[in-house]
Protein backbone atom coordinates (compact mmCIF):
# COMPACT_ATOMS: atom_id res chain seq x y z
CA UNK A 1 0.00 0.00 0.00
CA UNK A 2 0.74 3.72 -0.59
CA UNK A 3 1.68 6.33 1.97
CA UNK A 4 -1.69 7.56 1.04
CA UNK A 5 -3.84 4.90 2.54
CA UNK A 6 -6.37 2.55 0.50
CA UNK A 7 -9.62 2.83 1.20
CA UNK A 8 -12.02 -0.26 1.23
CA UNK A 9 -15.59 -0.37 0.52
CA UNK A 10 -15.77 -0.42 4.58
CA UNK A 11 -14.60 3.00 5.27
CA UNK A 12 -11.82 0.94 6.72
CA UNK A 13 -8.25 2.89 6.25
CA UNK A 14 -4.47 0.84 6.94
CA UNK A 15 -1.82 3.23 6.11
CA UNK A 16 2.02 1.45 5.86
CA UNK A 17 5.17 4.08 5.96
CA UNK A 18 8.71 2.70 4.97
CA UNK A 19 11.04 2.55 7.99
CA UNK A 20 14.26 4.43 7.96
CA UNK A 21 16.78 4.81 10.53
CA UNK A 22 15.49 8.72 10.56
CA UNK A 23 12.20 7.55 11.78
CA UNK A 24 11.95 5.73 14.68
CA UNK A 25 8.40 4.42 14.38
CA UNK A 26 7.12 2.79 11.22
CA UNK A 27 3.29 2.73 11.55
CA UNK A 28 0.40 3.56 14.31
CA UNK A 29 -1.88 1.36 16.25
CA UNK A 30 -4.96 2.03 18.12
CA UNK A 31 -5.41 0.26 21.24
CA UNK A 32 -8.91 0.02 23.26
CA UNK A 33 -9.00 0.18 26.93
CA UNK A 34 -8.50 -2.46 29.89
CA UNK A 35 -12.17 -4.11 30.56
CA UNK A 36 -11.82 -5.41 33.56
CA UNK A 37 -12.43 -2.12 35.44
CA UNK A 38 -16.22 -1.77 33.72
CA UNK A 39 -17.67 -4.94 34.25
CA UNK A 40 -18.83 -4.83 38.01
CA UNK A 41 -20.36 -1.72 36.64
CA UNK A 42 -22.88 -2.54 34.38
CA UNK A 43 -23.92 -4.78 37.88
CA UNK A 44 -25.25 -1.06 39.89
CA UNK A 45 -28.86 0.03 39.58
CA UNK A 46 -29.03 2.91 37.47
CA UNK A 47 -29.48 5.33 41.02
CA UNK A 48 -26.37 3.89 41.81
CA UNK A 49 -24.60 4.47 38.47
CA UNK A 50 -25.86 8.26 38.84
CA UNK A 51 -24.23 8.77 42.15
CA UNK A 52 -20.68 8.36 39.92
CA UNK A 53 -21.75 10.14 37.24
CA UNK A 54 -22.75 7.43 35.00
CA UNK A 55 -25.51 7.26 32.67
CA UNK A 56 -26.30 3.76 31.05
CA UNK A 57 -27.68 3.37 27.76
CA UNK A 58 -29.15 1.17 25.23
CA UNK A 59 -28.20 2.05 21.80
CA UNK A 60 -31.21 3.34 19.47
CA UNK A 61 -29.26 2.38 16.42
CA UNK A 62 -25.67 0.71 14.90
CA UNK A 63 -24.34 4.79 15.34
CA UNK A 64 -23.18 7.16 17.85
CA UNK A 65 -22.14 5.38 20.39
CA UNK A 66 -18.48 4.61 19.91
CA UNK A 67 -17.46 2.14 22.78
CA UNK A 68 -13.56 3.00 23.97
CA UNK A 69 -12.81 -0.79 24.50
CA UNK A 70 -13.95 -2.14 21.30
CA UNK A 71 -13.10 0.75 19.06
CA UNK A 72 -16.61 -0.13 17.08
CA UNK A 73 -19.86 1.49 17.44
CA UNK A 74 -22.98 -0.23 19.61
CA UNK A 75 -25.06 -1.89 17.59
CA UNK A 76 -28.79 -0.94 18.11
CA UNK A 77 -29.98 -2.80 21.50
CA UNK A 78 -26.58 -2.71 22.98
CA UNK A 79 -26.34 -1.42 26.70
CA UNK A 80 -23.70 0.91 27.47
CA UNK A 81 -22.40 3.30 30.06
CA UNK A 82 -21.23 6.66 29.64
CA UNK A 83 -18.78 7.85 32.20
CA UNK A 84 -16.12 10.14 32.86
CA UNK A 85 -12.58 8.34 32.12
CA UNK A 86 -9.28 9.46 32.88
CA UNK A 87 -7.44 8.99 29.57
CA UNK A 88 -3.82 11.01 29.34
CA UNK A 89 -2.97 10.45 33.03
CA UNK A 90 0.50 12.08 33.31
CA UNK A 91 2.92 14.62 34.35
CA UNK A 92 1.95 17.18 32.25
CA UNK A 93 0.01 20.46 31.69
CA UNK A 94 -2.21 18.18 28.71
CA UNK A 95 -3.23 15.38 31.70
CA UNK A 96 -6.77 14.96 30.19
CA UNK A 97 -10.17 13.19 30.81
CA UNK A 98 -13.31 12.67 29.38
CA UNK A 99 -16.84 11.11 28.62
CA UNK A 100 -16.77 7.83 26.99
CA UNK A 101 -19.21 4.89 25.95
CA UNK A 102 -18.20 1.41 27.30
CA UNK A 103 -20.55 -1.54 25.93
CA UNK A 104 -21.14 -4.58 28.14
CA UNK A 105 -19.38 -7.93 27.43
CA UNK A 106 -16.69 -6.51 25.61
CA UNK A 107 -12.81 -7.19 25.82
CA UNK A 108 -9.58 -5.02 24.92
CA UNK A 109 -8.81 -4.92 21.08
CA UNK A 110 -5.63 -3.79 20.09
CA UNK A 111 -6.00 -3.24 15.96
CA UNK A 112 -3.82 -4.37 13.37
CA UNK A 113 -0.85 -1.33 13.08
CA UNK A 114 -1.86 1.18 10.70
CA UNK A 115 -5.58 0.37 10.67
CA UNK A 116 -8.11 3.34 11.38
CA UNK A 117 -11.47 1.27 12.36
CA UNK A 118 -15.01 2.28 11.13
CA UNK A 119 -16.00 3.85 14.22
CA UNK A 120 -13.53 6.80 13.35
CA UNK A 121 -13.43 7.02 9.38
CA UNK A 122 -17.24 8.10 9.77
CA UNK A 123 -16.95 10.76 11.86
CA UNK A 124 -15.17 14.38 12.20
CA UNK A 125 -11.97 13.17 14.35
CA UNK A 126 -10.13 15.86 16.76
CA UNK A 127 -6.59 14.86 16.94
CA UNK A 128 -3.83 16.05 18.94
CA UNK A 129 -0.19 14.59 19.24
CA UNK A 130 1.94 14.00 21.73
CA UNK A 131 6.05 14.05 22.26
CA UNK A 132 7.66 11.49 25.08
CA UNK A 133 7.12 13.92 27.75
CA UNK A 134 3.04 14.48 27.09
CA UNK A 135 3.89 17.98 25.47
CA UNK A 136 1.26 18.64 22.67
CA UNK A 137 3.20 18.73 19.58
CA UNK A 138 0.06 19.47 16.98
CA UNK A 139 -3.61 19.34 16.76
CA UNK A 140 -6.06 19.18 13.80
CA UNK A 141 -9.80 18.58 13.19
CA UNK A 142 -10.56 16.12 10.67
CA UNK A 143 -12.89 14.21 8.42
CA UNK A 144 -12.06 10.71 9.49
CA UNK A 145 -10.77 9.18 6.21
CA UNK A 146 -7.68 11.92 6.47
CA UNK A 147 -6.86 10.56 10.33
CA UNK A 148 -4.44 7.77 8.73
CA UNK A 149 -2.83 10.28 6.50
CA UNK A 150 -2.62 13.10 9.07
CA UNK A 151 -1.03 9.96 11.35
CA UNK A 152 1.61 9.92 8.61
CA UNK A 153 1.97 13.07 6.88
CA UNK A 154 1.09 16.11 9.16
CA UNK A 155 2.23 14.39 12.19
CA UNK A 156 4.60 12.19 11.05
CA UNK A 157 4.20 10.10 14.27
CA UNK A 158 8.15 10.15 14.58
CA UNK A 159 8.84 13.43 14.14
CA UNK A 160 7.49 16.96 14.41
CA UNK A 161 9.73 19.10 12.08
CA UNK A 162 8.20 22.67 13.01
CA UNK A 163 9.42 21.91 16.65
CA UNK A 164 12.00 19.10 15.92
CA UNK A 165 10.64 16.96 18.64
CA UNK A 166 9.84 13.30 18.38
CA UNK A 167 5.65 12.31 18.48
CA UNK A 168 5.13 9.22 21.13
CA UNK A 169 1.35 8.99 20.95
CA UNK A 170 -2.04 10.78 19.62
CA UNK A 171 -5.91 11.56 21.35
CA UNK A 172 -8.61 11.25 19.22
CA UNK A 173 -11.54 12.83 19.95
CA UNK A 174 -15.14 12.08 18.06
CA UNK A 175 -16.00 16.25 17.67
CA UNK A 176 -19.44 15.62 17.40
CA UNK A 177 -20.38 13.44 20.62
CA UNK A 178 -17.55 15.14 22.68
CA UNK A 179 -15.99 11.25 23.93
CA UNK A 180 -12.75 10.05 23.32
CA UNK A 181 -12.57 7.77 20.21
CA UNK A 182 -8.78 6.52 20.57
CA UNK A 183 -5.15 6.80 22.27
CA UNK A 184 -3.20 6.53 19.26
CA UNK A 185 0.99 5.20 19.40
CA UNK A 186 4.22 3.93 18.43
CA UNK A 187 2.96 0.17 17.15
CA UNK A 188 7.16 -0.04 17.54
CA UNK A 189 6.50 1.40 21.52
CA UNK A 190 3.22 0.39 22.59
CA UNK A 191 1.88 0.93 25.33
CA UNK A 192 3.03 4.66 26.43
CA UNK A 193 2.63 5.55 30.06
CA UNK A 194 -0.44 6.88 31.13
CA UNK A 195 -2.20 7.30 27.85
CA UNK A 196 -5.12 4.86 27.81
Amino acid sequence: MSESGEYGSTGRVRVTVPSSREEPMTTFQLVGIEHEQFGPLFELSDAELASQGIVKHIANSGSGFPCRVSLEDAAAGDELLLLHYRHHSVGSPYRASGPIYVRRGQTKRVLIPGLVPDYVTRRIISMRAYDSEHMMLSADVLEGLGIACSLILRCRMSTCIMLSRVASHAMLDVCSLACVAGTVASADNWPVAGSA
